[in-house]
């Protein structure tokens, strides 16, 4: 088994026609892609859909952050449905 520390990874992703970049760690890049896959959307929609979300917390993390927190909430909702 990889070990799960590795240092973030950048990449690119498009939102609303705009291109940004999010660095995460490998896990979070390989869970996005599953969750993408399970929700049936492209990540770049995955990412603009919790980009979405994030911008109308009271305190809106970072992008990065939010991909990260969605992320653990989905696998949360998972394991106890």
């Amino acid at each position: 088994m990889t070990t799960p520390y590795h240092p973030p990874v950048k990449r690119s992703v498009e939102i609303a026609g705009h291109k940004t970049s999010i660095s995460l760690e490998p896990l979070y890049w390989a869970l996005l892609k599953q969750a993408a896959e399970a929700e049936a959307l492209p990540i770049n929609a995955l990412v603009a859909r919790i980009d979405a979300e994030r911008i109308q917390a009271p305190t809106p993390p970072g992008l990065a952050g939010a991909v990260r927190i969605w992320l653990v909430a989905w696998m949360a909702a998972r394991l106890t449905s």
